[in-house]
């Protein structure tokens, strides 16, 4: 059996490659893409991934993207944020929480076996920012 960690490392290996090629990451306002091999964000329960790092005028935000083994794999992840998140608030029609990690908002959601989400826009905003992110995923 092949361990969850390597996948998701296969996984991250992957989604940088086909960022280059398919636009996994909406591509206005987009300045970087950078890997995380390991602990996406600082937080010990996700695995690697990718984030893209947005700015327009003086406003700056990040999308994160994480592709796990599979759907289950990702939605176990939801409550670690649930916890880690400061007022975390369900986001019902997204499936996802919204939430201050370290003062700084943050939106996660799951798709399939992918879990992503957007910091450092307000609720509005990152709602917005998840959807388009969520429909490339």
């Amino acid at each position: 059996m092949i361990p969850n960690k390597f996948l998701c490392t296969v996984a991250l290996c992957a989604l940088l490659l086909s960022a280059q090629n398919t636009p996994h990451f909406p591509q206005a306002n987009l300045v970087s893409v950078k890997a995380a091999p390991d602990h996406l964000l600082g937080k010990s329960f996700m695995p690697g991934g990718a984030l893209a790092t947005y700015k327009k005028g003086k406003v700056e935000w990040t999308l994160f993207a994480a592709q796990c083994p599979n759907a289950v794999d990702a939605a176990i992840r939801l409550p670690d944020w649930r916890k880690a998140l400061k007022d975390a608030k369900l986001e019902a029609s997204f499936g996802g929480y919204f939430g201050l990690d370290a003062g700084v908002p943050v939106f996660v959601f799951t798709k399939g076996a992918w879990i992503a989400g957007v910091r450092g826009l307000p609720e509005k905003e990152a709602d917005a920012q998840a959807r388009l992110l969520a429909a490339r995923l």
